[in-house]
């Protein structure tokens, strides 16, 4: 596209990296900065559901090539959600029988991050941190690296998470609170097929009252490339209190601390429960907190805007996060591309992109606080 706008993207999670595909593919000229020195470094989760609403918006970003990659290094579909007592009394389940093969439902971070990098060799800048921007006099905005050096375009999205340097210096009064919970992840291989069965065939909830909970999710690859290892994701979320430890005590702890912290807090739970954590994956154990921004109202559209975690962060209760920044994604993609046709200024496209995505967003945010209710209602 002749004289097509230049695109900067702090951050190369999944919504910065979906949408540096659809830009890329069309043709436009983008950069993805991104803070992490190679793209499998972080501990930021295991396994992540796609919705059919992330799957539309990832049919709309990437190619159909780059779409069979991410079908081929995703997870075995899952069929249903279920929620049972810390005794395996099973109180609830929900079935979604007929998912098309084509869909995706699990798949592994780390492999589809990977995935979602094919092509972009030369688009993705990893070890650069976006730690500030201007806006220059001829209204094109310039950031600044934490290394070092600079760059320049006609747009820069903030797609660098719930910590995001962008949106601290666009909407310095937007408010990211803690929701009050803490999640430990770990994983454990699968060897052979788990019982109950439910926890094969989908994401399981064990609700330990107001204050406590496990969550477990399988993950059996579709292909066995890159020496990938089924498992089982093992979450345990709860309050600092039943936790019984600070937070400054929690995040200096090793994986292993971690762990026995797990093991410790469900004992007296079913032994299959028991039985996971004690063959669980040691090394693989991490913690974070959940956190949840504050409805945001529309702002004046500029040379810079919001996606994914950036603008809604919410706890991952209700597995929309990731989906919500796909649909971040698709909606931004579309309106640059429409302006890049011309049909439109690049300041219109991000208006209509915002009007879109703050609702839509927020929505999602209010769903998520919702379910967490709903999980840790004693």
């Amino acid at each position: 596209m002749p004289d097509s706008p230049r695109i900067l993207i702090a951050g190369g999670g999944v919504g910065g990296l979906a949408l540096a595909q659809a830009l890329h593919h069309a043709g436009l000229n983008v950069a993805v900065y991104e803070q992490d020195p190679t793209p499998h470094v972080r501990d930021q989760g295991y396994r992540i559901h796609i919705d059919p609403n992330g799957n539309a918006a990832l049919a709309e970003c990437v190619s159909p090539e780059v779409l069979d990659t991410l079908r081929g290094t995703s997870g075995r579909n899952g069929d249903l959600v279920a929620t049972f007592t810390t005794g395996l009394q099973r109180v609830f389940v929900q079935h979604f029988p007929d998912i098309p093969a084509e869909q995706l439902t699990a798949v592994d971070r780390d492999s589809f991050r990977r995935a979602l990098l094919t092509g972009l060799d030369d688009v993705v800048h990893f070890g650069r941190t976006v730690r500030a921007y201007q806006v220059t006099g001829s209204g094109r905005v310039r950031v600044e690296f934490a290394e070092g050096g600079g760059d320049e375009g006609d747009l820069l999205v903030g797609a660098d998470g719930v910590g995001s340097a962008v949106r601290r210096r666009l909407l310095p009064d937007a408010v990211v609170n803690d929701f009050g919970l803490r999640c430990v992840y770990g994983r454990m291989p699968l060897t052979g097929p788990l019982s109950p069965e439910e926890f094969e065939r989908g994401l399981c909830w064990v609700s330990g009252g107001s204050t406590c909970g496990a969550g477990f999710g399988t993950v059996r690859f579709r292909t066995r490339a890159d020496h990938r290892q089924d498992y089982l994701m093992v979450t345990l979320l709860a309050t600092p209190e039943r936790l019984g430890v600070t937070d400054d005590t929690l995040f200096r702890m090793s994986s292993e601390e971690l762990w026995k912290l797990s093991v410790d807090t469900v004992e007296g739970w079913h032994p299959t429960i028991r039985e996971i954590y004690a063959h669980a994956d040691v090394d693989t154990f991490f913690p974070i907190t959940f956190r949840i921004s504050e409805r945001i109202p529309n702002w004046e559209p500029c040379p810079v805007t919001l996606l994914g975690d950036a603008v809604h962060t919410m706890p991952p209760t209700a597995g929309a996060g990731a989906n919500t920044a796909l649909a971040d994604a698709a909606t931004l993609a579309g309106e640059i591309l429409s302006a890049a046709r011309g049909e439109k200024s690049l300041t219109e496209a991000v208006a209509a992109y915002q009007a879109v995505m703050l609702p839509r967003g927020f929505e999602a945010v209010d769903n998520s606080r919702h379910m967490a209710a709903q999980m840790f209602a004693d």
